[in-house]
């Protein structure tokens, strides 16, 4: 449970200018549209507060609810404003972008906004990276490209360095999209920020493909990743059974959290065996993966395994200290793994067997935002410039229980969001795999 000082968000200051939206919402009660400075959103969900938490109503946790203000605290016609994109592709952010930037424009009056190449190179002179100008024209029809028209890079670059390009541009807020180590370097922006007295909002939109952002109810990116997963579990499953004994192996997203495997396997019920990070599974001793597919090759003739990408670590040998430019622990490939010990399992028993390995996770993540996710997408942009023009810093915006709310970005890099095993109902031990008859 989190308590009510960590749901607190920071403001840069009490909001006195009125907002030119102030007329669109003047009339308007709390609701999605407008939002009064003392309304929460509960951390419990109706459910909860009903089975009784021994709090009073008015004393319990709750997010401070997204939206626009009827007062400001930025005067949009004199802002400068930055936006920044980190870390691996996602469907969804030009969509963001997109969307931030016709809000910032036409609701607010903002016509300086800067992208900044490359991820947090962008700030740093040494790199060279050039600023883009960013202006409803120019991001017009970004929406339907994959990728991002601002670039992208991992590493963490000095938070000092990046500071002193804010304040040489003058930059009152500065957009962060990107996921858990891109929100922790936003953190330590933000942290320079304060200990200079400057007042710059820091706003993050939390992306990543993997749905392990914890305390909002789904990334952005995720419904159109798993969507275009299940096309690929389609593929393996006919190459399976086109052939004897043919398995189709399929490799997916996710490092720590099993869901675009869980979620594709769900929409297209082709998938025999799902491997995810959460559950453990062995490959030698009683009831073991390999002995369990080959009795189901021999039984039916075929079969379809989708594994995501942090499934099965503990059985690779990895150098457990080895880390990526983001501070991320490398994995082991254990698509390729799999594949090679499948293979050999079945040479071994004498069992002919016809492998096709499909890893679709570049085509998956590039691909651009389907129809929800873009709508999605907007309402975050939209919503994380209301944060940004009512003054408030070091905090994401979500959707939590249906309601879009203001998440300290300490909280939102706190844990990450894993599959509910206790959902699952899998079978206790260490060789369960989420399997299906089919």
């Amino acid at each position: 449970m989190a308590t009510a000082e960590e749901l607190t968000v920071t403001s840069l200051g009490s909001c006195r200018i009125d907002s030119p939206i102030r007329g669109m919402i003047e009339s308007r009660s709390t609701s999605a549209h407008y939002v009064d400075v003392d309304d929460r959103v509960y951390f419990y969900d109706t459910k909860q507060l009903a089975e009784g938490s021994g709090l009073a109503l008015d004393a319990l946790p709750g997010f401070e609810p997204a939206g626009p203000r009827k007062q400001i605290f930025f005067d949009g016609s004199k802002m400068r404003v930055g936006i920044v994109t980190c870390g691996g592709l996602c469907p969804g952010i030009n969509d963001v972008i997109r969307g931030i930037v016709m809000e910032l424009t036409f609701h607010y009056g903002v016509t300086r906004i800067y992208g900044f190449r490359n991820g947090y190179q962008g700030f740093i002179p040494r790199y060279g990276h050039d600023v883009v100008d960013l202006s409803p024209a120019v991001v017009s029809d970004i929406n339907e490209e994959g990728g991002t028209i601002l670039g992208t890079s991992r590493g963490g670059q000095d938070s000092e360095e990046i500071v002193d390009c804010l304040e040489r541009m003058n930059i009152n807020a500065l957009f962060v999209i990107g996921g858990d180590g891109t929100l922790r370097g936003a953190m330590q922006i933000a942290e320079v920020i304060a200990t200079r007295n400057q007042k710059i909002a820091v706003v993050g939109i939390p992306k990543t493909i993997d749905n392990d952002i914890p305390y909002i109810d789904q990334s952005f990116g995720f419904q159109t990743a798993f969507a275009e997963a299940t096309k690929s579990i389609r593929s393996a499953h006919v190459e399976a059974k086109a052939s004897p004994n043919g398995v189709g192996l399929v490799r997916l997203m996710g490092r720590h959290s099993g869901f675009i495997a869980c979620y594709a396997a769900l929409a297209e019920p082709d998938a025999n065996y799902v491997l995810i990070p959460e559950v453990p599974f062995a490959l030698e001793g009683p009831n073991n993966f390999l002995d369990h597919l080959m009795d189901r090759v021999k039984r039916s003739g075929h079969a379809v395994v989708v594994a995501a990408e942090g499934a099965g670590q503990d059985l690779l040998a990895a150098d457990q200290a080895a880390v990526d430019a983001s501070g991320n622990r490398r994995l082991s490939d254990i698509g390729l793994f799999l594949k090679e010990r499948i293979g050999g399992h079945f040479d071994a028993a004498g069992v002919e067997i016809n492998l096709k390995y499909i890893d679709p996770s570049y085509q998956i993540r590039s691909v651009e935002a389907n129809p929800y996710d873009s709508v999605y997408c907007l309402r975050l942009a939209q919503h994380a410039v209301h944060a940004a023009m009512a003054g408030r810093t070091q905090m994401v915006v979500g959707r939590w229980h249906g309601r879009y709310v203001h998440i300290p970005m300490a909280l939102a890099v706190s844990h990450r969001n894993q599959v509910l095993l206790t959902a699952l109902r899998l079978p206790a031990g260490p060789s369960s795999v989420l399997a299906s008859p089919r």
